[in-house]
């Protein structure tokens, strides 16, 4: 645990840490775009899932 505190200190001092919490934030602003629209997605699929099921006869 040390030495990821020492590596994250010297980050910090250093340019590469500052492009690296950019790529971070990036990625997480990726990370929810992606997760939202899965979500979105699935939700679209179920609801015409349903509509065909419903269309059908019994």
């Amino acid at each position: 645990m040390r030495k990821v505190m020492e590596i994250a200190k010297r980050f910090r001092r250093e340019e590469d840490g500052a492009a690296m919490i950019e790529y971070t934030v990036l990625l997480g602003i990726i990370t929810v775009a992606v997760i939202a629209t899965i979500i979105l997605v699935g939700t679209w699929v179920s609801g015409e899932w349903t509509d065909l099921e419903a269309a059908l006869p019994a």
